[in-house]
């Protein structure tokens, strides 16, 4: 049996512990991985991959990274899929003996905490999922169909933490919202991650499954894991007494966070549940559609609504717009209150300057104080609480003239005086990164780590002055006094001054041109400096972790204090967009009405700076259900469309919108089917998908629903897309629970007849003016329906090769008079057009029966065509036109 060293042994028992993660073993100043984790950490991180003895005759690969830069290696890991479980020492490093280590966290993609690894408007959820019914079904698609499904989610960071008990239908509509990084889910549920059907062309998300033990998920060990966590006998006031499924969805997370994060339950204090009913339901295909947060192509925040939206100046308030925004409200009166605070902004520009300018000091309240809960806190954390306190005052003082002042924000702002003086007086006001480095306490606070920094004080001032003192008693003019990490400090003397060495010195070492020598008394001196800084350090890690201890006291006011400035600094980047973009107020109601006057697209409208957006109007109520949209291509139907749908999104998360008058009944849910998607993957074509999501839209819509259907029916053959077009429509309208109210744009202009059968359908058209040949797309929606679509001049203007636009021209011609004839000479693709009019020797070819001539009766006819069309015809053809 090989014989191992004891760090060996202490690493590979670290290692069993946690196969599935890569260790980061701390050895010094190093993160070091070790076998297979070494190879792929060199593989993924760019590292020299090396190799250490840890055996009698044996080496083992080796990659490793300073511990100071450990954060950003770590995130490139999580990026990647990785877990990374950190081996910490967690003994005292004495020089002898085995440092003791352990695990202190296992870094997953849901349990970032390190600010260098978030994105600080963006929450980091982690999320479980549990499917009722047969746990050892596979968890696809098709089981999220009918039943029930409990759904929890955490964000570490700030704390939150909330369940819900659901369709197990609305499952993905719930993640498209949360936008997880890491979704837990039973591994008896789940063959292979991509069963879950969550891959970003699915959903507008990137998603890390981290599959666990099935028995994790019964409710008998969830409940438990949660009663003991909140330290209650019962669940039945956070609101998931009889949800079964919550329940065991929020205990799973509790139980992974226990093994992982060993300090992140401590800021879990809150826990809710919640119901989809409360909100608008948006689904996975709308939220893409409509592009709420990223773009479809680029998947970048700009060119989305959110990127027009977001003037926040904090992480808090980035993080609640953010949420407000991918989970519009259904109640009214929790509109108009967050309108109310919008319009006290958007009418006085004054206070809105200086609230906006005081934010701009603000910190990310939320998540310092939870890393102080979690214990993770560092020094300039607390200066970050303390600087952001001391906003506050301002921020009130701003809000003294406010409209409604008191009840919208004063109440909730408390400055936590405690906290500010308690920081102010303990820690410096620029202090270093870790408190390791010492200089983090500020002087006076302490009186024992006042002694004992004046004794190093006084220590090193004797030091100071010692080589002074020496060349005056000596007599030695060039003495120097010296400090080094492996010998400490010396007195250094030329050899040329060897002889005036007093015989209290004592040689320490020798150089070519020097000898190094000690006293006694130095010797004391060092080792009380030496002392006094190590006791310092360990003096000023216990007053931090005490201090830190008082803070987190206080968590809930400065919690409190932090979701306020949220809310505070949402109203007031509201306010600027509106005032900036020229939004006004809408009117919502009850009532079953959509009226929108001179509505724009908030994002489109901002991409032409140099040309005036076109507005359009939209009159839906309970006399008209459903516009029939019809037009040219490029004509902006889809705008028309997308800018409706947004600004009814808006007005339910509590923004003003782009036009000047609104009045929206509330929306339930908006549904889009906008664009064409195939899942090759899934075995699904572009026209399955659009089927699926038409299918979807049917079954699900309300007559309080808002529709947006681009094109139905245009991924097969005319008549087929037709047909189903039109019974869509007729659906739609006759159906009593699917009324809803729809913008159907299509290019189907039969469609356009469907007013004279159905009382609730009007036809709307994109007005076109031709000019000389050319059109002129006005993009002004008018009453009426269009009788072309102009597709032939959009692929000119997309730089189709002239002759097959010409040739498409004529056959369209041909198809709007009838006289087209599949097959005839004259339309097969493969011949082609000879001559401008007719010639009479194209008569004579056709009846040629080539078959029968011979080779050189062949070439004498060719040579007598030719001959007749460039000699007797020239007049009547072109040059051009006789080859």
């Amino acid at each position: 049996m090989v014989k191992i060293t004891p760090v060996r042994k202490q690493y590979l028992q670290i290692k069993a512990q946690h196969p599935d993660a890569i260790v980061f073993f701390r050895l010094g100043d190093f993160y070091e991985t070790f076998d297979e984790d070494a190879e792929t950490a060199a593989r993924e991180l760019d590292l020299v991959l090396t190799s250490r003895p840890m055996a009698k005759g044996v080496r083992v690969p080796m990659a490793g990274v300073p511990h100071h830069a450990v954060e950003g290696y770590i995130a490139r890991l999580i990026e990647k899929g990785y877990r990374v479980a950190i081996a910490e020492q967690v003994g005292q490093v004495t020089g002898r003996g085995l440092v003791a280590r352990e695990v202190t966290r296992v870094v997953t993609p849901g349990t970032v905490v390190e600010p260098a690894l978030l994105d600080e408007k963006r929450p980091n959820y982690l999320v479980a999922v549990v499917v009722e019914g047969d746990s050892s079904a596979p968890f696809t698609s098709a089981t999220l169909g009918p039943g029930r499904a409990g759904l929890a989610y955490t964000d570490i960071t700030t704390g939150e933490f909330a369940t819900a008990q659901l369709d197990a239908g609305e499952v993905k509509q719930e993640l498209a919202r949360l936008q997880p990084r890491e979704c837990l889910i039973s591994v008896s549920g789940v063959q292979d991650p991509e069963t879950l059907n969550l891959r970003p062309e699915t959903l507008p998300l990137d998603i890390h499954v981290t599959p666990l033990p099935a028995h994790r998920f019964e409710l008998g060990v969830a409940q438990q894991a949660l009663l003991d966590h909140f330290d209650v006998a019962t669940l039945d006031g956070f609101g998931c007494a009889g949800k079964p499924l919550a329940i065991r969805a929020a205990g799973v997370i509790i139980h992974y966070l226990r093994e992982t994060q060993k300090g992140a339950l401590a800021q879990i204090v809150e826990f809710s549940t919640y119901s989809t009913a409360c909100f608008m339901m948006l689904d996975a295909a709308t939220r893409r559609n409509l592009e709420l947060t990223e773009t479809i192509r680029e998947r970048k925040t700009r060119g989305s609504l959110l990127g027009v939206l977001d003037l926040t100046l904090t992480p808090m308030g980035g993080r609640l717009l953010r949420s407000r925004l991918a989970q519009p409200v259904l109640d009214r009166m929790e509109l108009e209150a967050r309108l109310d605070q919008v319009q006290a902004f958007y009418d006085d520009a004054i206070a809105r300057g200086q609230v906006r300018k005081s934010l701009k000091g603000a910190s990310d309240l939320e998540r310092l104080t939870n890393r102080v809960l979690a214990g993770i806190a560092r020094p300039r954390d607390l200066i970050g609480i303390r600087n952001t306190l001391e906003t506050v005052p301002e921020l009130t003082e701003a809000l003294g003239q406010l409209v409604m002042r008191n009840s919208l924000f004063a109440s909730s702002l408390d400055p936590c005086g405690d906290v500010s003086a308690l920081v102010t007086s303990a820690v410096v006001d620029d202090p270093p990164a870790n408190i390791s480095a010492g200089g983090v306490i500020r002087s006076g606070f302490s009186a024992e780590l006042d002694s004992i920094a004046t004794a190093a004080r006084d220590a090193k001032a004797w030091v100071a002055n010692l080589e002074k003192e020496e060349r005056k008693r000596t007599g030695i003019k060039n003495l120097k006094v010296g400090y080094n990490k492996v010998f400490g400090y010396y007195i250094e003397v030329t050899k040329a001054n060897l002889d005036a060495v007093p015989d209290e010195y004592i040689r320490k070492q020798t150089l070519v041109n020097a000898e190094r020598f000690i006293t006694p008394e130095l010797k004391e001196y060092e080792a009380l400096i030496l002392s006094a800084e190590e006791r310092q350090v360990e003096v000023e890690t216990r007053l931090f972790r005490e201090i830190c201890q008082q803070v987190g006291a206080l968590a809930e006011s400065l919690l409190k204090t932090a979701r306020a400035l949220a809310r505070l600094d949402v109203a007031a980047a509201l306010a600027e967009v509106a005032v900036r973009c020229r939004y006004v107020r809408p009117e919502l109601s009850d009532d079953d009405v959509l009226e929108i006057v001179a509505g724009r697209h908030p994002v489109v409208e901002q991409a032409l700076p140099d040309e005036p957006f076109t507005p359009n109007d939209l009159h839906l109520n309970t006399d008209e259900r459903i516009l029939v949209i019809t037009g040219p291509n490029m004509a902006g139907k889809s705008v028309y469309l997308r800018q409706n749908a947004l600004i009814v999104l808006m007005a339910q998360m509590g923004s003003f919108v782009p036009a000047e008058r609104a009045r929206i009944g509330i929306v339930d849910r908006i549904f889009t089917r906008i664009g064409a998607l195939d899942e090759v993957s899934s075995g699904q074509s572009t026209f399955m998908v659009e089927m699926v999501e038409t299918a979807n839209i049917l079954n699900h819509a309300t007559v309080r629903s808002l529709l947006v259907l681009d094109e139905i029916g245009r991924g097969t053959s005319t008549y087929d897309g037709l047909s189903i077009a039109w019974a869509v429509v007729e659906y739609l309208h006759n159906h009593p629970e699917r009324r809803a109210r729809v913008l159907f744009a299509t290019h189907y202009h039969e469609l356009t007849e469907l007013t004279g059968h159905l009382p609730m359908v009007r036809n709307y058209n994109l007005e076109v003016v031709e000019e000389g040949g050319h059109v002129v797309f006005l993009h002004k929606v008018v009453s009426g329906g269009a009788d072309r679509s102009y597709g032939i001049h959009v692929a000119q203007l997309a730089g189709v090769p002239r002759p097959v636009v010409h040739r498409a021209e004529e056959l369209l011609a041909q198809l709007e008079s009838g006289e087209f004839r599949p097959g005839t000479p004259a339309l097969k693709p493969s011949q082609p057009v000879l001559f401008a009019d007719e010639h009479p020797v194209v008569e004579e070819l056709r009846e040629l029966d080539v078959s029968t001539m011979t080779p050189l009766e062949a070439i004498n006819k060719l040579y007598e065509l030719q001959r007749r069309v460039e000699g007797a015809d020239a007049r009547k053809f072109p040059r051009g036109l006789r080859r």
